[in-house]
């Protein structure tokens, strides 16, 4: 039974399925700062007259009532700010965990379901077993989502997190991970801030950036709102209605929307079915396509009336024009943002889903008679691939001296516990034993798909069997048509008795058959018989 482990061990090592463990604290690995994206902070209302502080984003219990009572906001041009409606209370985000409380899982008292608010939980988890420690090598940096990424009070409060991070981790560099918009908060401050970005970080990596925007999700938040958590819990959660009142006034919102100047490959369009009364005076249906500069005017009209009641008292909310002139200066510091040369930069994004990019409303059959109606329709869309919400055409084209730009499969925010995006971040990070064989942009899966051992004991005589099969996964299927036949190799063992141990014969074939469809299957049929003395 032994030398059957043994030739096991063998194969997966041979397969590399088998790791050293890694210590629990790595004094020598270097700080990381964890960014997240919109809606990835906790944030906190704070009464200004006793300093009670409440949860405000996420929560379940009365959810929606806080929600909008707490975060619905008016935006001031004169400072650049979304500023609160209730004006006895602000918003501050948590510091407990060095940061990390806020971005890990954002409603720290669900039981059931937790894992719907998870944020970067499951990348904490991971990396505390690789060797961080939280407060001396592990930090994260929470910041209100509704504000600009380039309002002065986020940057300064990201500069102050940097200081203190270098000076906890004893005058060590940092990694910045940074997730979705929080890639562009980064850019913001790099392009803004560059000779404090270059003094304090080593590394910067950033995972599903949208940094041409994501025109399909954009636009039909502008009309529709959206929804950040999915399936039952949604009937708990904040209404789409309410979540749209608040985007209306969110800069960050309008600096996600499709970049005006950016050479599409595929241009994103606004589509709409619309009937119009002909030169013969018969009302025809025709369809409208707007490019990402044009669909401003159809985002006035169509939030032209738009309001809510707060307090007893009516408050227009249309398409905010001072948000989107603040945001194309957005825009514009972002396109000059360059990486300074002390500092190496890094690119995931997520491929292979099904991600809007032209929004289509109405239809032949039912067009559109009233653009004011656009915010009570429900739009269809044009897919490309991504991550689900961002393009890959829009994560790739950063503008950034990279020093690998690598597409893995994943959904925008599934894609945080991701088993191929750990290997990739452990090997950028250094952290454990490093793998002189691996490189990120080739990188394989092995899964274990089937395991079966029997055992029979009789007359002095053991027999086992054992069968185990893994699939090889990898994106590289360029020599699928290299080798059609399959590799069997055999291995065999042999102990011969004596006083101390019985007579042992152990055999094994293993059988790896050709790649398909970038699988490749590994077989391994093994018995050993043993015989007491």
């Amino acid at each position: 039974m032994a030398m059957l482990g043994d030739i096991v061990q063998s194969v997966e090592m041979w397969l590399k399925l088998i790791r050293k463990p890694q210590p629990y604290i790595d004094p020598d690995l270097d700080p990381v700062l964890l960014v997240p994206g919109i809606a990835g902070s906790i944030l906190k209302a704070v009464d200004h007259q006793n300093g009670n502080e409440e949860r405000v984003w996420v929560r379940i219990l009365e959810a929606d009532s806080k929600f909008c009572s707490k975060l619905w906001s008016r935006f001031d041009p004169s400072t650049g700010k979304t500023v609160s409606l209730d004006p006895s209370t602000s918003i501050t985000v948590p510091e407990e965990r060095y940061g990390l409380y806020a971005i890990d899982v954002l409603d720290p008292d669900l039981i059931i379901g937790q894992e719907s608010v998870y944020y970067f939980h499951d990348m904490i988890v991971e990396m505390i077993k690789w060797g961080f420690q939280e407060g001396k090598t592990l930090f994260g940096f929470g910041y209100d989502f509704r504000q600009s990424n380039r309002l002065q009070d986020t940057l300064d409060r990201l500069a102050a997190k940097l200081e203190s991070v270098y000076k906890a981790s004893g005058g060590k560099k940092i990694n910045i991970i940074s997730h979705s918009m929080g890639g562009l908060l980064v850019k913001c401050f790099m392009g803004l801030h560059s000779d404090v970005f270059e003094k304090y970080v080593k590394n910067w990596i950033a995972i599903a950036a949208p940094f041409r925007g994501a025109p399909g999700y954009i636009a039909s938040t502008f009309l529709n709102g959206v929804s950040f958590v999915e399936g039952w819990e949604q009937n708990f959660f904040i209404s789409k209605w309410s979540m749209h009142q608040l985007l209306i006034e969110c800069p960050s919102i309008y600096e996600l929307m499709a970049c005006p100047y950016f050479h599409w490959e595929h241009m994103p369009l606004l589509e709409i079915w619309r009937e119009k009364e002909g030169c013969n005076g018969i009302p025809q249906t025709i369809l409208e396509s707007y490019r990402p500069g044009e669909s401003i005017d159809i985002f006035k009209e169509s939030l032209s009336g738009n309001s809510i009641d707060y307090g007893g008292e009516n408050i227009p909310l249309p398409f905010n024009l001072e948000i989107l002139k603040w945001a194309k200066e957005t825009h514009k510091v972002l396109s000059e943002a360059k990486v300074p040369s002390g500092v190496k930069f890094y690119n995931i994004y997520g491929i292979n889903l099904e991600t809007p990019h032209s929004v289509c409303y109405g239809s032949e059959e039912a067009p559109i008679t009233d653009i004011r109606d656009l915010r009570f329709s429900e739009p269809t869309y044009v897919f490309v691939d991504g991550d689900g919400t961002v393009p890959v055409e829009s994560a790739k084209a950063d503008g950034l001296n990279a020093e690998a730009r690598v597409g893995i499969p994943g959904e925008h925010r599934g894609i945080l516990c991701e088993p191929h995006l750990y290997r990739i971040l452990k090997h950028w990070l250094k952290a454990g034993n490093p793998d002189p064989f691996y490189n990120p942009i080739n990188d394989y899966v092995i899964l274990p798909t089937a395991f079966e051992m029997e055992s029979l004991h009789e007359k002095g005589m053991q027999v086992t069997s054992l069968k185990e099969e893994w699939e090889i996964i990898t994106e590289d299927q360029g020599n699928q048509d290299a080798n059609k036949n399959s590799l069997v190799s055999s291995i065999s063992v042999s102990q011969g008795p004596s006083k101390q141990s019985s007579r042992s014969e152990a055999h094994a074939t293993v059988i790896v058959h050709p790649q398909n469809e970038g699988k490749q299957h590994v077989e391994l049929n093994a018995i050993s018989v043993s015989i007491d003395t």
